[in-house]
């Protein structure tokens, strides 16, 4: 990766965090994105910063614009930014958590990619790596649009595959299992208030359903990234590659008793 370009949306912690550093490591100049301001983040001074809300098409397009004067080119988009929305039945999904949810999730994708693609289109190369989920797999009950979002990212990203494979421009999509840190454990609180239970509780369930046993790191999905954007995997293009251990049970039951 000695050299190339790297934009990654989101990078201020957790998985784009992980990215940031994996690229850096592998000799990548590295473009971070946030809506954190710089001075609450810890980062590497090799590391462009700009705080952008990847809801903002205006904000979006002028990043595109300060990277294609600086860098004059991009070889890799990390389109990671995310959250995980609200965590409630369907029919108690507030109609305004849903909407932020697919606004960041996926309409926060489409502006990266809308502003990443005639950049790539012209350089007739280029690797768009979206951040996605297990969630975009199966069915993920109290998480409606999360996984709605995750869903449409795949379909979303086998039509950029389409669309720009002839330009020399692939696409793929993570989907990472139960990540080990502070978002998954927020994820666990919420989802064991929802089944009347603990968290320890619900997290040893998820553990339970996949063949390893055990969640994964913010390091195995970096890992991951930088093997899809590098030229070993240039002939890999529209596909959703899962870092979960494998999945054997997507919505594990659990109980008081477990």
């Amino acid at each position: 990766m000695n050299g190339q370009k790297v934009l990654i949306t989101a990078g201020a912690s957790g998985i784009g965090h992980a990215l940031a550093e994996a690229f850096t490591a592998a000799g990548a100049n590295v473009w971070v994105i946030d809506v954190l301001p710089r001075s609450k983040i810890d980062f590497s001074a090799r590391w462009r910063y700009d705080r952008v809300d990847v809801r903002d098409a205006t904000a979006m397009q002028n990043l595109f614009d300060r990277i294609l004067a600086e860098w004059t080119g991009l070889d890799v988009l990390c389109a990671n930014a995310g959250i995980s929305g609200p965590t409630a039945l369907i029919e108690d999904q507030p109609i305004e958590a849903f909407r932020d949810c697919i606004a960041v999730n996926l309409e926060g994708a489409f502006l990266a990619v809308q502003g990443a693609l005639p950049i790539m289109k012209q350089q007739r190369k280029g690797v768009v790596i979206f951040t996605s989920s297990t969630a975009g797999l199966y069915g993920f009950p109290y998480r409606s649009p999360y996984c709605a979002s995750k869903w449409a990212i795949h379909g979303f990203m086998k039509t950029l595959a389409m669309e720009a494979g002839p330009y020399g421009v692939r696409a793929n999509a993570i989907a990472p299992g139960c990540v080990d840190g502070p978002r998954m454990d927020n994820v666990l609180l919420k989802e064991a208030a929802q089944k009347g239970t603990e968290p320890h509780v619900v997290r040893r369930a998820y553990e339970a359903g996949v063949s390893l046993r055990s969640f994964v790191t913010v390091d195995d999905i970096a890992a991951m990234a930088v093997f899809l954007a590098s030229d070993v995997a240039g002939r890999i293009s529209g596909q959703v590659i899962a870092v979960d251990g494998h999945t054997e049970n997507p919505d594990p039951k659990v109980g008081t008793s477990q």
